[in-house]
């Protein structure tokens, strides 16, 4: 049996075609235009999660400072890449750290925290929830935004789909070839509100034939975000902001 690689993980291919991926989801639309009006104009913003840098560098080109925090050192070799291209000016506007958004200290505050595409629901609801929002308002001055991406409930508990052996996703690769994406498994524990899933990466050539291929397993775990958010002095600041039928966008202000 295949080994199967945790989500991210360097000898995967989630991150390898992570922008292939999120370019294809258009249920991340909008969500860069409600994070930059979560900050005050020229704002100094901290991502948590930045990943590839997919909103990293937008933000920035929209005149915000940006320090992009991330786990994975995939994800950054990538995010730096990208960075290198950029016009000096935005680039100046961007700085990339490799950290862990559970214990994260900077010793700066920020104008708003981000914490996009589900990135606070692949680590396990209870204490590193609670030390994510600790780290949010570590770094957040007062008065000021802090704004989570999280799947909703209803999405995690569905089935996988009916014919796994039908791609959930087919797309153009980088390579001139294609990607599938494959859901070969789903599961929903109630009693922890995780979501556990295998996915597979396909990628063939131009003719067809299979370059790499890679299973991973991904996580998504739930809970009601505003407790939590609540004992590190975050309170709801407006009703959460819907974001592609499968997400909302919880925003939290810092008293």
């Amino acid at each position: 049996m295949a080994t199967t690689h945790p989500y991210y993980a360097e000898k995967g291919l989630s991150a390898a075609f992570y922008d292939t991926v999120t370019a294809a989801d258009a249920r991340l639309e909008g969500d860069l235009e409600i994070y930059a009006s979560l900050c005050p104009p020229g704002g100094a913003i901290l991502e948590l999660g930045a990943g590839t840098g997919r909103l990293t560098f937008g933000l920035a080109e929209r005149g915000f400072s940006v320090t992009g925090v991330d786990i994975a050192p995939a994800m950054l070799a990538q995010a730096s890449a990208k960075r290198a291209e950029l016009d000096p000016a935005i680039a100046r506007r961007v700085e990339l750290k490799r950290g862990d958004m559970t214990a994260l200290d900077l010793k700066q505050t920020f104008d708003l925290v981000i914490c996009p595409y589900f990135t606070l629901a692949h680590v396990p609801r209870g204490a590193a929830w609670k030390n994510t929002f600790a780290t949010a308002s570590r770094h957040l001055k007062p008065g000021r935004l802090a704004a989570f991406h999280l799947p909703r409930l209803e999405i995690m508990r569905m089935p996988g789909p009916a014919d796994p052996s039908q791609p959930v996703l087919d797309q153009p690769a980088p390579s001139g070839g294609r990607l599938l994406l494959y859901v070969r498994e789903r599961s929903f524990r109630e009693d922890v509100g995780r979501m556990d899933q295998v996915m597979e990466y396909v990628e063939l050539d131009g003719r067809g034939a299979v370059l790499r291929r890679s299973l991973e397993r991904q996580i998504f775990y739930y809970t009601d975000p505003a407790p939590l958010a609540a004992g590190e002095h975050l309170a709801p600041e407006r009703d959460p902001i819907p974001l592609g039928d499968v997400g909302d966008i919880h925003v939290f202000l810092k008293a």
